[in-house]
């Protein structure tokens, strides 16, 4: 269980990428995924979390960034999955509510190996620079159906766009770091009455 680290490679016809992990990080990040904004969210994942993180994606953004975005969350939740391995010793929930500025967005997470989102932000503007305000959505989506994780995610207050996402990516760090956590009455069994998660 000292050894939670990960590296997924992932290629197709549209992106190449390639996450690693380690869950016991201090949060270092290097991310370069030809979107900007997304990079700057994926630092607030490593900052928060203090999960190290190691991004790369070359992608067909001369199209738009919905490929990239997508595929960056579906290797960042395999690699998650792969770093947590069996689960076992997991805090497995986690919860956190952010504040930025105005912005005001819960989490709520459960390493369930049930993947599930519910999504509860309205986000006022379409773009935030040149980045799609929709990107949101699917990358949680991404990660959700490949970390196999349940994820609730509320907007409770806000009205800029940018703080509303920013926000989020921070509450779901803490939740996420929260969960993954190492739990010492629990060491070697699994986080869950059926034995298996």
């Amino acid at each position: 269980m000292s050894n939670r680290i990960a590296k997924v490679h992932r290629q197709t016809g549209e992106t190449d990428v390639t996450v690693e992990i380690d869950l016991d990080g201090t949060g270092s990040c290097h991310a370069q995924t030809g979107v900007p904004f997304l990079d700057h969210m994926l630092h607030q994942i490593a900052a928060h979390g203090l999960f190290d993180l190691h991004i790369t994606a070359i992608g067909d953004i001369e199209i738009d960034d919905h490929h990239t975005n997508e595929d960056v969350g579906i290797t960042f939740g395999m690699a998650v999955a792969k770093a947590l391995g069996d689960r076992k010793g997991i805090v497995r929930f986690g919860h956190f509510v952010a504040p930025l500025d105005e912005a005001l967005v819960q989490v709520a997470l459960d390493f369930s190996g049930r993947p599930h989102l519910s999504y509860g932000l309205e986000i006022p503007t379409q773009r935030v620079g040149t980045y799609d305000t929709q990107l949101v959505r699917e990358f949680f989506v991404a990660i959700v159906n490949h970390s196999l994780m349940t994820l609730h995610i509320r907007q409770l207050d806000g009205i800029n766009s940018h703080h509303m996402i920013e926000a989020t990516f921070k509450a779901f760090a803490r939740a996420m770091r929260m969960a993954t956590e190492l739990d010492a009455r629990r060491m070697g069994t699994i986080p869950s009455s059926k034995g298996v998660l």
